[in-house]
């Protein structure tokens, strides 16, 4: 059980040992500096000029002509989201954002979309992260999965906290997740899941897993009885404002290529809350850009 106990937050497992480089109002308050704040606010009106207005000069004032794209089925470049506009419209796409959160040039949205069949089902749930060049979006990486109605938690994929606190503790909380996502998550040091995890506190978000350690552990083991173990394989990035934590890594799971997007939300050194959004990568994209 020592080498297979591998799930920890998340839908996580794994017995890889690699190493691992050190209309829509935000809902909750976001406790931030001016300077970031001023980018959140433009990262805002970028969305709202895409999936509020579906304005077309909105949305070449906000993306760069240039803007790369990692989602595998959207080509890169400002033209093909020109092009999406009027289906979204048609649909009546809309959005709600739940938590929005910044590192450096990195803006992170954790999103739920309505009458979203264009990306999978009528309600998804999404994290979409932008990079930042100049006022614009130049960079956007997401992950996606339909909204699930009923959970082992009974909690939502989106509710929680979203209060960002602990500002001068950003960069010791991505140690401490990029720590946990090496010990346990790639299997060198499972055991000190509890040096992560707090044992008092453990909410998840994840619609296979209840809350708690006691949880977890029933989840480690029916997936291991079941011999569908996720894999984590390489964590690509670890952005974090306060006292949230996203990890967007790759690996398997049923012998098919995965991206994994975590967010973790510690207090005291701990982590106490969790949110994942889990989609299959396609072995053909629309540009050459990559998932990550």
């Amino acid at each position: 059980m020592k080498k297979t106990i591998v799930i920890a937050v998340g839908f996580t497992t794994l017995l890889s040992c690699n190493s691992i480089p050190t209309n829509s109002k935000l809902q909750g308050q976001i406790k931030t500096d001016t300077k970031m704040e001023n980018l959140k606010i433009t990262a805002q009106k970028a969305q709202d000029a895409f999936f509020t207005d579906y304005n077309e000069e909105g949305v070449k004032k906000y993306f760069a002509t240039n803007y790369i794209q990692h989602n595998p089925h959207i080509p890169s470049g400002i033209e093909p989201v020109l092009g999406f506009l009027p289906a979204l419209k048609e649909a009546k796409t809309t959005y709600t954002n739940h938590r929005l959160l910044q590192d450096g040039e990195f803006i992170i949205f954790h999103n739920s979309y309505h009458n979203a069949d264009a990306f999978g089902a009528n309600e998804v749930v999404t994290f979409d992260v932008w990079r930042m060049k100049d006022g614009k979006v130049a960079e956007h990486w997401d992950n996606i999965t339909p909204k699930v109605d009923k959970t082992a938690s009974g909690r939502s994929q989106v509710d929680g906290a979203t209060d960002i606190t602990d500002l001068d503790k950003t960069n010791s909380n991505k140690e401490i997740v990029t720590n946990f996502v090496n010990d346990v998550l790639f299997g060198k040091a499972p055991e000190k899941i509890t040096n992560y995890i707090s044992t008092e506190e453990y909410l998840q978000h994840n619609p296979m897993i209840k809350d708690g350690l006691e949880g977890l552990g029933e989840a480690i083991n029916y997936l291991t009885s079941q011999n569908n173990m996720f894999k984590y394989q390489k964590l690509h990035k670890v952005l974090g404002e306060g006292n949230f934590v996203l990890t967007m890594s790759e690996g398997e799971w049923y012998g098919k290529a995965q991206a994994f997007y975590d967010l973790f939300r510690l207090k005291n050194n701990k982590i106490v809350e969790h949110w994942d959004v889990v989609q299959e990568i396609p072995q053909e994209m629309a540009h050459t850009n990559g998932k990550f």
